[in-house]
């Protein structure tokens, strides 16, 4: 049996600065578009439509396109929140 904790990773983005972040995203998509699509190559223009500046969409695609998980999906999406400019 393998004793599992859920530790608190100091560097991890808190839930406001996540929503914060992703207003801005949300906000500007037309802009945040291109760095998107430059992030995550596979995501196609159909992708993008769908996706429309709505985080939980972009995980999903992300999920589809790259046959990963939704855990590691939300953590490159974080990743990327935290560097978007």
């Amino acid at each position: 049996m393998i004793d599992l904790k859920i530790v608190d990773d100091p560097t991890s983005p808190k839930k406001g600065e996540i929503d914060m972040n992703w207003d801005q995203i949300k906000g500007k998509w037309k802009q945040a578009k291109g760095q998107v699509q430059q992030k995550w190559g596979k995501l196609t223009n159909d992708d993008m439509d769908v996706i429309n500046g709505k985080r939980e969409e972009l995980v999903g695609k992300v999920q589809e396109r790259y046959g990963i998980g939704k855990e590691e999906a939300e953590k490159q999406v974080s990743d990327f929140e935290t560097k978007y400019h």
